[in-house]
């Protein structure tokens, strides 16, 4: 399996998570709101687009304006 399958978003998640339980982390629960990455004609490195309630990541695709679109959670 290539190395990438465990690189990115899920990944840094899963290691967050880890990191928490292994510091026995008893923190309140968090608000978590979901986040649109993607590239752009202005600037092509993977960044913030905005938060998927106020963007349409398939609308961002399907119009060109945006490529390379992932959705993740982040937490407030």
């Amino acid at each position: 399996m290539a190395k990438g399958y465990a690189e990115g978003p899920a990944a840094e998640e899963a290691e967050r998570r880890l990191e928490e339980l292994e510091r026995g982390s008893t923190a309140e629960q968090r608000e978590e709101r979901a986040a649109v990455y993607g590239s752009t004609e202005d600037d092509p490195e993977r960044h913030f687009i905005g938060w998927r309630d106020d963007v349409d990541p398939d609308e961002l695709f399907a119009s060109g304006k945006a490529w390379g679109i992932t959705v993740v959670r982040a937490t407030l």
